[in-house]
């Protein structure tokens, strides 16, 4: 069973309530029709204010309920209070909305998890030879330190786990091991010693079991790639899309305490309900 096979299976059986703030979008309207009809999730719209979304925020970020009401008048983060307040298990937005608008309604209603310090997104990739990678981050850190980077492939990790199973994680750099030198090779050896995960590596030795033995680092078998920039990570998810036809699905936010997808605003009806069902796999 493919991992959106699986994460389809893991949807159905949940039936978890899913808001999708951006219903004037004819792409989420088909998709959310289709979701419904196929039993994958009982999607829900966005409710009138209620006391439990304006508690979240005045919890989440201390402001006043005034102040609250204000936010709340925005259907991208009442949707995000639904969730926090369980109105809804997950938030499904992006199609029409920059990523910096979701992570902000997620931050301000949701709030991250305990010990994450910063928000980051992974993107499930499926090759058409039925590999199955997570690459991180592609989509929200420009420019990651070393702290910011450990947390990242924390995260993505985590979302591997969730998803894929047992986490093979590749921090990736121009240089493998000890070869370079550089402020971002040395960024990514001190993310190493932070994570004990293999690095810094270039890509085909996080790959190619082969060219791993020659190198002499790891086994070639990664599941998840981290790259050093955002730069890098979203050259890299679309090279893959256009240039071996893999499925590039999402990218999903990670670190919130409660599940968050980030639609591509290019997104399809398809992807969108392929990513639907794996938020709700995540949770």
């Amino acid at each position: 069973m493919t991992v959106l096979e699986q994460a389809f299976a893991t949807a159905r059986a949940r039936q978890a309530r899913v808001v999708f703030p951006e219903l004037e979008d004819p792409r989420t309207a088909e998709a959310v029709a289709q979701l419904r009809n196929d039993g994958i999730c009982v999607p829900v719209d966005v409710a009138d204010i209620t006391d439990g979304q304006i508690a979240s925020l005045v919890a989440n970020r201390g402001m006043k309920e005034g102040i609250a009401r204000r936010m709340l008048a925005r259907p991208l983060i009442r949707a995000a209070a639904m969730v926090a307040a369980g109105e809804a298990d997950a938030m499904v937005a992006g199609a029409t909305s920059p990523t910096a608008k979701v992570i902000e309604a997620a931050g301000l209603a949701i709030g991250l998890a305990e010990g994450v310090t910063v928000p980051s997104s992974f993107f499930l990739i499926v090759f058409p030879d039925g590999r199955q990678l997570i690459f991180a981050d592609c989509a929200v850190n420009v420019a990651p330190d070393a702290a910011a980077l450990a947390a990242i492939a924390r995260a993505s990790a985590a979302s591997c786990e969730a998803l894929l199973g047992p986490a093979r994680v590749a921090l990736l750099s121009y240089s493998t091991g000890n070869s370079g030198s550089g402020p971002s090779v040395d960024m990514i050896r001190d993310v190493a010693e932070i994570t004990g995960f293999t690095g810094p590596i270039q890509a085909d030795a996080a790959l190619n079991p082969r060219t791993a033995e020659k190198k002499g680092m790891g086994a070639g078998d990664a599941n998840v790639l981290i790259f050093p920039s955002l730069e890098a990570g979203n050259i890299a998810y679309k090279l893959v899309q256009e240039l071996a036809g893999a499925m590039a699905i999402g990218p999903f936010l990670q670190g919130f305490r409660r599940p968050v997808c980030d639609l591509s605003r290019g997104a399809t009806v398809a992807d969108i309900v392929a990513a639907t069902a794996v938020t709700i796999a995540l949770s």
